[in-house]
């Protein structure tokens, strides 16, 4: 096991901070007040949160980090898996290469343009991409051309402007690739960190290795990708021993690089199709604890962006907003060609969705909750990724670029792709929120504003 994953110093930790004091907690809770981080110890003295008052407490503190930090803002996106096929055996997983009761799929590069201007045409300007971990003829340019093709689908005034991707871990040469394909976040999740449970739940393929997959980001970073996104499968193993083991590998980044993850995602164990684990998870994650793991990790890395998936139902996705969230996809299929053939959607799928409703719908919901939808990708785009996104948000600039840019994609949205409903909703809003921005935030998202109402577009600063 690599060294930076270290079990028992975090058995040591959770040991040590079992059941800790009032006092202690409202230490804790003022330290994460300053937006400068918590270290592992914090993080465990905040897992062991349940009185009311104090719950009440860390919320508050959490959603004070998100709105300094964040602002009334939640950046949008979709997955676009391109294919199932995959050599692995991991028990919680549909995709698994045994899995008979799956429909295999992977699509050609006209169907994956095809899928990728479907999203377009709904509003869509960020995209996950997302593979099995394998692919057709083993051959990895498979994605490299995928890539390719989403980047080329254009419909009207509407385009993809970030590619994400979240595929199998690489080799150094091969993150190259990645890199000069444009992408901007690379994606990969540990799903657990607890090297007894990792093996017990991998059980055949190259994920079988857990040393390879945790080093991965090491080596996209190595190869000159600035931005990754690092995430746990809760639900596998004790969510206290994760988000240490989280805290551990963002650490390791940190003292390596310079820069931690650009964002961490929280998905639960969700059900999927052959997989009796996943519809019985070994440590189900109560829905209060679900919520206080999003609160830790706002306050414990404050400037890196949390991911909710459309795993979790509206009801809970609505209620981590104020606590951390910052990315939120929506509208999501998660087979391949589940946007061209919608109807089919539980053949190929790699879990069970908890919301299904459209981008209109969630866009809606959002802005009637007083969040501004950001479809930017100006930051990725003018090249303030990695450390250098990080040093201009630490002090603050980066919101007099981040809400600028927010409200001018919004406006775009609305204007293009929205309802009759949905858009005088955000008319409304984008409205009151210049009205509540001062300064040269201020002065910026009304240029921007201006110049998409006179049908100019992709304007961000």
């Amino acid at each position: 096991m690599p060294s930076f994953i270290n079990e028992i110093e975090i058995a040591r930790v959770l040991e040590l901070t079992r059941n800790p004091d009032p006092k202690r907690v409202t230490d804790v809770l003022n330290k994460a007040k300053e937006m400068k981080g918590l270290n592992m110890e914090d993080v465990a003295v905040l897992t062991y949160i349940n009185d009311p008052m104090q719950l009440f407490e860390l919320f508050e503190t959490a959603n004070h980090v998100k709105e300094n930090i964040y602002g009334k803002r939640l950046v949008i996106f979709a997955p676009l898996y391109i294919s199932n096929l995959c050599e692995n055996e991991c028990t919680y997983c549909a995709f698994r290469a045994k899995n008979k009761a799956l429909v295999r799929r992977s699509l050609t590069q006209t169907e994956i343009k095809r899928e990728a201007e479907i999203l377009v045409k709904q509003g869509h300007k960020r995209i996950l991409l997302v593979a099995g971990e394998s692919y057709p003829k083993n051959d990895f340019n498979y994605v490299i051309d995928s890539i390719a093709s989403v980047y080329d689908a254009k419909v009207g005034n509407g385009e993809i402007r970030r590619v994400n991707v979240n595929v199998a871990p690489l080799e150094i040469e091969q993150f190259k690739l990645l890199k000069d394909a444009k992408i901007g976040t690379y994606q990969l999740f540990q799903e657990t960190y607890h090297h007894e449970t990792y093996h017990q739940v991998h059980t055949g393929g190259r994920k079988k290795d857990y040393d390879y997959r945790v080093t991965a980001l090491h080596r996209a970073m190595e190869a000159g990708i600035s931005d990754v996104g690092i995430g746990v499968l809760f639900g596998l193993a004790d969510h206290r021993f994760e988000l240490l083991a989280l805290m551990q590998h963002i650490r390791e980044l940190e003292t390596v690089f310079g820069c931690g993850p650009h964002t961490v995602s929280v998905p639960r164990l969700e059900p999927a199709t052959g997989s009796d684990i996943a519809s019985h998870p070994p440590f189900a994650v109560s829905d209060l604890d679900f919520r206080k793991i999003v609160a830790i990790l706002r306050l414990a890395v404050p400037y890196t962006g949390i991911i909710m998936s459309t795993r979790e139902a509206a009801q809970m996705r609505r209620e981590t907003f104020a606590l951390g969230v910052s990315q939120i996809s929506a509208g999501s299929r998660t087979n391949p060609g589940g946007y061209t053939d919608s109807l089919h959607d539980d053949d190929g799928s790699q879990f069970c969705l908890g919301d299904h409703r459209s981008l209109d719908e969630v866009i809606r919901d959002v802005a009637e909750m007083g969040y501004i939808p950001s479809f930017c990708t100006g930051c990725y785009r003018l090249g303030r990724t990695g450390q250098d996104f990080m040093d201009r948000a630490k002090p603050g600039d980066i919101k007099n670029h981040c809400g600028p840019n927010a409200i001018s994609t919004f406006m775009e949205y609305l204007m293009d792709y929205a309802s009759y409903e949905t858009r005088l909703i955000g008319e409304d809003l984008i409205e009151d929120v210049i009205n509540s921005m001062e300064g040269v935030a201020r002065e910026r998202a009304i240029l921007l504003l201006e110049k998409v109402k006179k049908g100019q577009h992709d304007m961000y600063c």
